[in-house]
């Protein structure tokens, strides 16, 4: 499910204003970056550059940039020579874990990523694909995808610095698929439609499907699945792709003139990937809902991924659990499965406000689930210290009741 963390995660059309200067190539310079990346940026930008033809800003950029890269995308940060871009392509761009899934979405031998960016989609699909063109508006990001790509060998990338859908629209090759990011035009709030995108697939759907019988959208995990499903046609696979229970992409694939069901996967990555898929007609099963709760029950929180797909009832049915409440997305089992996309608890004790009042020294990470007050006032009104394993769930049963859960932590997401 969307959290604070997604605007982060919503692609904006800016059009990025830069240079790509070689000189930041130099041995000397590199070295610098490496040195100094413990360094503050902003002093970096503020100081003398040390070298005649790298400013204070470049090196500043090239230093905050690579840091965002460490996590998000470590081949690119642990490789020699990489040219960075400005920080809000890192922001936007995908990342290695999400990119390497969407790769194993494609089928045929090639592919046209229309809407290129820094490469990171392009690289990964290379490397099941015999050919991929990058297509980037951008002249200066396009060549810096390609010099990127050149440090890291992958030389089956034909880079254009071109408008991706003008370019498909006067190709004569029929392509086996076409991925397209489209960014939003403009903030404007919380909802949004692909039709306010650029490039806007809705309008070019019909001529992207002469040029290719599989098309790959991704887009922000804020647009809504209904929604989407109406601007779109030939949907036949929705992928919800999470990173440590942070919904990061909507993958939409489409293939021309589909007739059948259509079937969705959330897959939840971590340490491993986990996927849960279902036909949507599955979506409306009936729920199991708990009855008792007591400390012989494991208690499972879904991955936001699960969440994000809206099959609540299923969940449970699927891994044989009941369901704590029927607006709560919490559920319980006598037995544990570690298969589970999502956190499993040991549930220890189950308390009332009025107990808990009475207790002291009161220990564990808060969780609130369809429970009046909020996580920090709660923390506040009794006096809760944090802890990494315990927990303390404030939520409601069946009966209506709400109780505590104490439990301790047996998986993490």
């Amino acid at each position: 499910m969307p959290n604070g963390d997604e605007k982060q995660s919503i692609k904006v059309f800016i059009q990025l204003d830069f240079r790509m200067n070689k000189s930041i190539l130099d041995q000397a310079v590199q070295d610098y970056i490496v040195t100094h990346l413990n360094t503050d940026s902003n002093e970096i930008a503020l100081a003398k550059s040390p070298f005649s033809t790298v400013s204070s800003a470049e090196l500043a950029n090239q230093i905050s940039a690579k840091k965002k890269s460490e996590k998000k995308l470590p081949t690119w940060y642990n490789a020699e020579g990489i040219y960075f871009p400005p920080t809000l392509s890192i922001e936007q761009t995908s990342s290695e874990v999400t990119a390497k899934y969407k790769s194993q979405l494609t089928k045929g031998k090639n592919l046209v990523d229309l809407t290129g960016g820094f490469g990171i989609d392009s690289f990964y699909f290379a490397k099941v694909l015999d050919q991929v063109i990058h297509c980037e508006i951008n002249a200066e990001l396009s060549e810096i995808a390609r010099s990127n790509a050149q440090v890291l060998k992958a030389k089956n990338i034909d880079f254009k610095a071109i408008d991706g859908l003008e370019y498909i629209k006067k190709s004569k090759i029929k392509f086996d698929n076409i991925f397209i990011d489209p960014a939003r035009r403009a903030a404007k709030g919380k909802v949004f439609m692909l039709k306010d995108c650029t490039p806007d697939v809705v309008s070019s759907l019909d001529e992207l499907l002469d040029k290719s019988d599989r098309i790959i959208i991704k887009t922000a995990p804020l647009l809504d699945l209904t929604a989407g499903l109406q601007e779109l046609k030939f949907v036949s696979e929705i992928h919800i792709v999470s990173v440590k229970n942070e919904c990061k992409e909507l993958l939409w694939i489409i293939d021309k003139d589909f007739s059948g069901e259509l079937k969705i996967t959330a897959a939840a990555i971590n340490e491993e990937t986990k996927l849960f898929s279902f036909l949507k007609s599955e979506i409306n099963s009936s729920p199991y809902l708990a009855q008792e709760i007591n400390s012989c029950n494991y208690l499972y929180e879904p991955d936001a991924a699960l969440l994000k797909s809206g099959a609540f009832n299923l969940i449970g049915n699927r891994y044989r659990l009941q369901k704590l409440h029927h607006q709560t997305q919490l559920y319980i089992s006598e037995n544990i499965d570690v298969k589970f996309p999502g956190r499993i608890f040991k549930i220890n004790e189950i308390v009332s406000s009025g107990d808990l009042k009475k207790q002291k020294s009161l220990v564990g990470n808060v969780i609130v689930r369809n429970y009046p007050g909020k996580a920090e006032e709660l923390v506040k009104k009794f006096k809760i210290k944090s802890d990494n394993t315990q927990f303390l769930i404030f939520t409601k049963n069946s009966k209506e009741e709400n109780i505590i859960i104490r439990a301790e932590i047996l998986q993490h997401y």
